[in-house]
């Protein structure tokens, strides 16, 4: 099973919430950590310090090195949907 975390700034950010409406449509699951949360300074490291971001909301597909990316994309949700819908089949 693929495993997505989108980090988020919030209900606040209209970018992250397109972003979990189109995944929640496409029924792709997924995990949202708020970056505005103190206890997610570890998360926050991990989107600016490693993956290089600097907007969200930042969508990672199984911690892979080269599937992620940063603001709304439906292009690549839908990718991710195909993708999905391949493995499950």
């Amino acid at each position: 099973m693929i495993s997505v975390t989108v980090y988020s700034t919030g209900g606040g950010c209209p970018r992250c919430v397109r972003t979990c409406e189109c995944l929640r449509l496409a029924g792709i699951p997924f995990t949202l950590i708020d970056l505005n949360d103190a206890i997610n300074a570890p998360a926050r490291e991990f989107v600016v310090g490693h993956l290089g971001y600097s907007a969200a909301p930042v969508v990672v597909v199984d911690q892979e090195r080269h599937q992620h990316w940063s603001g709304f994309r439906p292009d690549l949700i839908q990718q991710l949907s195909t993708r999905i819908k391949a493995s499950d089949g």
